[in-house]
């Protein structure tokens, strides 16, 4: 007799392992015994068997292994949304390498029209050097020779 509540599952899964395991235990021993003669010995056996079938929900293996593929199933459905958000950082990634190399091509650019500036206002800065230094040359000559057309040095 089992509760409704049971179903029909439980109750002939727990017939069929006592099944097993009285014929595992005793075997051909059987035939041969008297009424309720090994009842002394399995009543322990059978007292724990409805002990498990009763109140432990792994009994039903049917019902274990739905929770087990639930289980299953949102391990999973965890992954996928794990793999899903590698993904968007993925592109995330790829559009920001794609954003960095415009900005170094941007500042190569940049960077050699910079140099250019630079390289030329230091010539430019050389050419007026060389220039004053001629000019000042020529003062100092001119004063020492006594004029601007250098009369008494040629």
């Amino acid at each position: 007799m089992a509760d409704e509540s049971a179903g029909k599952r439980i109750p002939f899964a727990f017939l069929e392992d006592m099944h097993q395991r009285f014929v595992r235990t005793y075997g051909g021993a059987v035939l041969s015994a008297l009424p309720y003669g090994m009842n002394d010995e399995f009543s322990r056996v059978l007292s724990q068997q409805v002990e498990y079938y009763s109140n432990d929900p792994n009994a039903d293996r049917i019902n274990r292994l739905k929770g087990e593929m639930s289980q299953v199933r949102n391990v999973m459905i965890e992954n996928i949304d794990k793999v899903l958000e590698r993904g968007d950082r993925l592109e995330l990634l790829v559009d920001k390498t794609a954003n960095m190399q415009g900005n170094t091509f941007r500042f190569r650019k940049q960077a050699r029209r910079f140099k250019n500036t630079v390289w030329w206002r230091n010539v430019r800065l050389t050419v007026a050097l060389i220039i004053i230094l001629i000019i000042v040359a020529y003062i100092v000559t001119a004063f020492v020779c006594k004029g601007p057309t250098l009369p008494s040095c040629v």
